[in-house]
């Protein structure tokens, strides 16, 4: 048994497909069979049941997996030890980014990270906040940025920046207020989307106007709800970074909400609680700081960066 054998089944239990573990591991198919079938005569145990339609690990691989992939963990980590202690810079940094967040900081986060960091191999997944945290924990990435207040055991929370919303109005009502509060956007028809704006510490009530018999509505993006508005009327919330998308005339029909703490969401860095992987960690953090908005980065991470 090798690590190069642990990697392989770990491979085949995340894409419970041959082809596509075989793929990832940069190794055809009759390779990736042959060498799972040698471990499993080693060790004389069946790590999975396959058939032509399925692939899943027995009772006893559930358990081989597991180990396997703390076995591995651990062998990165003496890597990671060796390349903090050189102050080297190199090798791989995979970071997963949430989807409502994504389109406001992934495209200059990508070209910025790569003029400044041109020797690490940078792999940006899309992930929701509950896949990133098993992510996280498997050892599949090593960061991962998402909505603040996403507990789990064995994952450290780092308060990364916040943004404030704003309020989007049709046109044919956009002169009614000039300042809103929350309490006066519940006489409006809401548009919403869930997993953008149905926040812990939004306080917009938007969650619980639904017993109050608003017709709430849900769609895929912010720019979707922006379309509808425009077209039915009513109002949404957008995130300050959404602004700059906007067209001159739609900027017209944005408004401030009154109360900042009631009006923002929290942005988090998560990683494993016994990540050691400093200096990476710090070149996310050095990214941003290059093109984010003025005071919306923590001030903390801005003066001292990251401290493991």
């Amino acid at each position: 048994m090798n690590l190069q054998q642990l990697r392989y089944i770990v491979a085949i239990n995340r894409f419970r497909n041959f082809a596509r573990a075989a793929e990832s591991c940069d190794i055809s198919q009759p390779t990736l069979s042959a060498m799972l079938v040698k471990l499993e005569e080693e060790l004389d145990v069946k790590i999975f049941e396959r058939s032509s339609k399925s692939v899943t690990p027995t009772t006893a691989g559930k358990k081989i997996i597991l180990q396997a992939e703390k076995a591995l963990m651990e062998t990165n980590r003496i890597n990671e030890i060796v390349a903090e202690d050189k102050d080297r810079l190199g090798g791989s940094m995979v970071i997963s980014v949430g989807p409502t967040i994504a389109p406001y900081i992934l495209p200059k986060f990508i070209k910025q990270y790569r003029e400044d960091y041109p020797s690490v191999n940078l792999t940006i997944q899309e992930l929701k906040a509950n896949f990133m945290l098993d992510a996280l924990l498997r050892g599949e990435i090593d960061a991962g940025i998402a909505i603040s207040d996403n507990v789990r055991d064995g994952i450290l929370e780092i308060p990364l920046y916040t943004e404030k919303f704003y309020v989007y109005l049709a046109e044919s009502c956009w002169r009614k207020l000039p300042v809103f509060k929350p309490e006066n956007l519940e006489h409006e028809n809401m548009w919403i989307m869930k997993e953008a704006q149905c926040l812990r510490d939004s306080a917009f009530s938007f969650c619980k106007a639904r017993s109050k018999g608003h017709h709430i509505y849900e769609a895929g993006s912010i720019e979707t709800l922006i379309r509808i508005v425009d077209e039915n009327g009513g109002f949404t919330i957008i995130p300050e970074m959404h602004l700059p998308f906007l067209t001159d005339k739609q900027r017209e029909n944005v408004r401030k909400i009154d109360g900042d703490y009631l009006s923002q969401r929290r942005v988090s860095l998560y990683i494993k609680d016994d990540y050691i992987r400093q200096r990476m960690l710090n070149t996310i953090i050095d990214t941003l700081k290059r093109y984010m908005p003025q005071g919306m980065l923590n001030e903390g991470i801005i003066k001292y960066g990251i401290k493991l």
